[in-house]
């Protein structure tokens, strides 16, 4: 089992997306789970006044018959007014690109944001849909058959490694 420096790849995020958002008044959404985790970290360490908004892509993924739905079933909650709002959509690994569309979906089914930037702690590749990072922490290719697993200790840091997969 291969790991990876989660802690120097989310610092390289941090300081991608605070020069990206400099001067403006964004509001942080992450994907649940470990998008979430990202997007609360983020959302202190950039000291943000907007609350931290959270979402799950379950009910909008093209594959839900296939999927079905999560172990741990979270609800959306964004804690604030979507029309207008120039949004950072978070998740932790970007692959196909599915995620990030369904949660565009779910975005829009609460309003018409001004802007939608997507921030992903990892970009594995793969890619389905035509779907790219506006703020990166790393890229790191992986093939197919292998997955990433993002884990958050007690402390709030992270760990990534690389597991053997479903291909």
């Amino acid at each position: 089992m291969n790991t990876l420096d989660a802690e120097a790849i989310y610092a390289s995020l941090l300081n991608a997306l605070r020069q990206g958002i400099a001067g403006r008044d964004i509001a942080l959404i992450g994907v649940h789970s470990g998008g979430a985790w990202i997007a609360e970290r983020l959302h202190r360490d950039l000291g943000l006044q907007r609350p931290c908004g959270f979402l799950s892509s379950a009910f909008h993924r093209d594959d839900y018959g296939r999927r079905g739905l999560p172990a741990e079933m979270k609800a959306t909650e964004l804690p604030f007014e979507v029309n207008g709002a120039d949004v950072v959509l978070v998740d932790d690994i970007l692959f196909t690109g599915r995620t990030v569309r369904a949660s565009l979906n779910e975005i829009f089914d609460y309003g018409r944001p001004a802007r939608v930037q997507l921030a992903v702690l990892l970009d594995r590749g793969g890619r389905e849909l035509p779907v790219a990072a506006d703020y990166c922490g790393a890229v790191h290719p992986l093939p197919p058959e292998r997955n990433f697993a993002l884990s958050r200790r007690e402390d709030g840091r992270f760990d990534l490694r690389i597991e053997e997969g479903e291909g």
